[in-house]
């Protein structure tokens, strides 16, 4: 982070918001609000993967990989 000064990287940061009461994630496949999800870790040849899907659907909602520390 030597060349980026910290005013910069605020700049660059995007706004958060709240959303308002009754405002969350949908799922794309059943379109039901998202209440929570599980998961479930998936072998992968380096690192560890995980694979978050709805818990009324089973649909996949997205995909983690974190590689070893060796990877960066």
């Amino acid at each position: 982070m030597g060349f980026f000064n910290k005013t910069k990287l605020n700049r660059l940061r995007q706004k958060t918001f709240i959303p308002p009461e009754g405002v969350g994630p949908v799922c794309p496949h059943c379109e039901r609000p998202v209440d929570g999800m599980f998961t479930q870790q998936v072998a992968m040849p380096m690192g560890k993967a995980w694979v978050y899907f709805c818990r009324r659907c089973s649909k996949v909602l997205g995909v983690s990989h974190r590689k070893g520390f060796w990877m960066g």
